[in-house]
């Protein structure tokens, strides 16, 4: 195979110390898939030459299989190639292909040591497996094959004869039949179908067996309605789904007792309180939907860290899935594509992590706080790390499921079981002592109760389900999720295919009776009493030689199967309280009733969160209408910390005279920040950082006035807010999606990446914005006097200088005329199609 010579070629050109000086191309007929590419690069090939995939895509073109030329068609592959290997070095956070090459970046499932230390010196591959001797035997069983054409293969989607699935026309037919009838005997038989794993080999769990122990009568067991109670549904958008598929999965676990999840679309504030709200209210790097409102209205709050099913990536709803209805609840506009980037482009660290929980925890102290983990190699590092962040609940996502929206390239060769990273995350928590801090939640492709049990042995307390529930409403594996052509109705908006939704909260109500009645049955025969009394006892559990065969002989699953004891108690200090400050001295300055009132008050910079304990007290209240502007006014004096007026609610108004620190305004949902530093002899405010980095972020409403300059990454993800300062760092704008900002001063680099929705006027006294905004998604347009875009930049100067008295902004309303030539407007290019397709209709 070529990745072993590159490798091995590689190793060797390293340790004689001439491999800077040498390039290393590879040449050869099996390289056709993205994961080929990366894997060659990643292992130190200069360049790669796919000679048959060429030719082939040639052959198809010549033959008119497909419809352009071979000259395009070649050049189309390429390009696909290429911008599959950027998605992949984009989710590792490497820039450029010279970082990414030798990287290594990989971890091997069912590789065994022999091979991995001769080969791939430094991959992790932690349960062994196959080494040259397998290998050889399928290089030559390919060889030797006497078939006149090539096998059905089936990788990406369900072949007759071709690799093996767990999803099968036979196991949904018999699934669909199961649940709608509620009938017991026909879920086992599919039940059946899906744990011989001695025919399937299609997972890591299924080539475990149970330990042989004494058996209790099953009257002992904790009840199906007790053992429901630990099932959530997986994070599904609103949005990805229909509204009735969402609404009916919500229907479902609260009539069960369970929790659903919302996804990271927001939800219709209708549903809050009601039997079709969601019990989890998912938090993503997009921010969409997220109000104080969405918060309060949750008993689980869930920090979306990454995806098990495609790990390194945020969402992505098409445009033609925005409809008005979807576009009202994620604050944009219709047909806008909306993107969730990778998470790591805003928590950089755990204490961004933590700060992010403690300002969740202020805004609803009676909700828990989960954070999404992605199961992979050290994630048990992370878990702990999240437990000393004091979260209350840790999900591990396997790489197995996702609900079909995702390119193949996002989904395939991406994260690893959840049974390897659950292991490691409830061995690590336990032997830091950390395991009695948090609840462990796992989800990914859990179809019966045998996995259930399995779960709770390796670790897990909770259970999600998301792909089985979206079958139990009538899904049918048609992978069309994103294009917004389900048959079913399930995952879509068009309102013609909706109406052929026929999924019913019963069934999903009887799946999961069915799930937990069939553990129950487990329980009582390994002597377990309860899901809980299951949680960590993987000394039950044995590699299963029934089921082995040729490649899964050498396999070693003891580090998975190790029970390991804490090496003293645990630490009592419990979950961090919620906005001390806030509780303390802001929430007794005001009476919860609409009626105006002011309190001065000193703040600060340890005291985080000012005001997001208020916001979440007046949106109970109020809902998301909030108080009427001016109502409650809180006039601080001092240096604010993190996340001043994180999700603050209309109504309140926090008028700072001071300095702030990052995240001002996270999640501003109608309030009113203003930022101006005391006044002092020779201090010129436009001239210096007054408020920190990441201002506005995921702001939905409400008004920021910054009087000085910002910090990096002003107004990211702002949907519907307006933004003043007076300069800003890097990164200003980045995936904005409404709302309105106004920069009277310099912008550092990268300006504007991602941008879709809003609009923003920016100061260019030096002449060289162009330089430094990132012209891929937006147009940079003068403002001429006497326009509709004049009027507005005057109206938001105008209300910046009311606001914060700016000495610079003052300078500018005397002149505007004359200032007016310097200014610049940034227009998204989505943005302006946008409005062009409403303006058409």
């Amino acid at each position: 195979p070529s990745l072993l010579a590159v490798a091995s070629v590689n190793r060797a050109l390293s340790d004689a110390g001439v491999r800077s000086e040498t390039g290393l191309i590879v040449q050869s007929g099996e390289i056709r898939e993205v994961q080929h590419f990366v894997l060659l690069l990643g292992y130190g090939a200069t360049a790669i030459h796919p000679y048959l995939a060429l030719a082939t895509v040639a052959d198809l073109s010549a033959k008119g299989i497909i419809s352009v030329d071979p000259v395009t068609a070649t050049g189309n592959y390429i390009r696909a190639i290429d911008k599959g290997i950027m998605k992949v070095m984009s989710k590792m956070g490497i820039s450029t292909l010279r970082s990414y090459r030798s990287s290594q970046i990989f971890e091997a499932i069912g590789l065994g040591k022999d091979l991995i230390d001769q080969f791939l010196p430094g991959t992790v591959s932690r349960v062994g497996g196959i080494g040259l001797n397998e290998i050889a035997q399928d290089a030559n069983r390919r060889n030797t094959a006497s078939a006149p054409i090539l096998p059905a293969g089936g990788s990406h989607t369900f072949r007759v004869g071709g690799e093996r699935h767990l999803w099968t026309p036979q196991t949904i037919a018999d699934f669909r039949q199961a649940v709608q009838e509620g009938n017991y005997e026909i879920f086992q038989r599919y039940s059946h179908a899906i744990n011989d794993q001695a025919h399937h080999h299609c997972t890591l769990r299924g080539l475990f067996g149970f330990n042989a122990t004494k058996a209790i009568p099953i009257e002992e067991v904790e009840s199906v309605d007790s053992i429901v109670k630990h099932f959530v549904s997986g994070a599904m958008s609103l949005g990805s789904l229909s509204p009735e598929a969402h609404e009916t999965i919500a229907k479902a676990m609260n009539t069960l007792g369970a929790m659903s999840n919302s996804g990271e679309g927001g939800e219709n504030a209708e549903r809050f309180g009601t039997d079709l709200g969601s019990a989890i209210k998912q938090i993503a790097s997009g921010r969409f939907g997220v109000t104080a409102d969405y918060l309060r209205n949750a008993r689980d709050l869930q920090i979306k860290m990454a995806q098990g099913a495609k790990p390194g990536e945020g969402g992505q709803l098409p445009g033609h899935k925005v409809n008005d209805f979807v576009a009202k609840i994620r604050h944009a506009l219709p047909g806008l594509t909306l993107i969730s980037p990778p998470p790591h482009h805003d928590i950089y660290s755990i204490e961004d992590l933590a700060q992010l929980i403690h300002d969740l925890r202020t805004v609803n102290p009676e909700a828990r706080v989960s954070v999404k983990l992605v199961s992979e190699v050290g994630v048990g590092t992370v878990a702990a790390g999240v437990a000393k962040a004091h979260a209350d609940v840790i999900l591990i996502a396997g790489y197995d499921g996702g609900t079909g929206a995702s390119p193949l390239s996002s989904i395939h060769h991406a994260g690893i079981p959840w049974e390897l990273g659950l292991a490691e995350a409830h061995q690590t928590l336990v032997l830091n002592r950390l395991r009695g801090r948090v609840k462990l939640q796992v989800d990914g492709q859990i179809k019966t109760g045998r996995d259930v049990v399995i779960g709770a042995l390796l670790g897990a307390q909770e259970f999600g389900f998301a792909t089985t529930i979206l079958v139990c409403l009538g899904c049918i594996m048609m992978r069309q999720c994103h294009s917004n052509t389900c048959p079913a109705g399930v995952a879509t908006q068009d309102p013609k295919l909706r109406k052929n939704f026929k999924g019913k909260p019963e069934y999903i109500i009887n799946f999961l009776r069915f799930v937990a009645q069939e553990a129950r049955e487990i329980l009582a025969q390994l002597g377990l009493h309860s899901l809980e009394e299951a949680c960590g006892r993987s000394d039950l559990l044995r590699f299963d030689e029934a089921v082995g065969f040729e490649k899964t002989r050498h396999l070693d699953f003891s580090p998975v199967f190790q029970r390991v004891t804490a090496p003293g108690p645990e630490p009592t200090d419990g979950k961090e309280p919620a906005g001390i400050y806030d509780r303390s001295t802001l929430i007794p300055a005001f009476k919860l009733e609409a009626k105006h009132q002011e309190a001065t008050l000193p703040v600060h910079n340890v005291d985080r969160s000012v005001g997001t304990g208020l916001a979440g007290d007046v949106a109970h209240l109020t809902g998301e209408a909030g108080f009427p502007e001016g109502t409650l006014t809180a006039h601080l004096q001092g240096v604010a910390g993190q996340s001043l007026g994180a999700f603050l609610t209309a109504g309140v108004t926090l008028d700072l005279e001071g300095e702030a620190n990052d995240y001002v305004g996270k999640g501003l949902s109608g309030g009113i920040i203003i930022v101006r530093p005391k006044p002092v002899d020779g201090f010129i405010p436009e001239d210096n950082v007054v408020a920190g980095n990441v201002i506005g972020y995921g702001a939905t409403s409400g008004h920021v006035f910054v009087n000085g300059q910002v910090g990096e990454r002003f107004a990211i993800r702002n949907s519907g807010a307006t933004l003043t300062c007076e300069g800003v760092g890097d990164h200003g704008c980045e995936y904005m999606t409404g709302g309105r900002v106004l920069i009277l001063g310099p912008a550092g680099d990268n300006f504007a990446a991602g941008m879709t929705g809003g609009l923003a006027y920016v100061l260019d006294e030096a002449g060289d914005f162009d330089l430094r905004c990132n012209l891929d998604s937006v147009d940079l347009e003068t403002v001429d006097p006497g326009t509709a875009d004049a009027e507005e930049l005057k109206a938001l100067l105008t209300a910046h200088v009311a606001a914060t008295h700016s000495p610079k902004g003052k300078r500018i309303l005397d002149d505007f005329i004359g200032w007016l030539p310097r200014f610049v407007k940034v227009f998204p290019v989505e943005y302006r199609r946008v409005l062009a397709a409403q303006q058409s209709k």
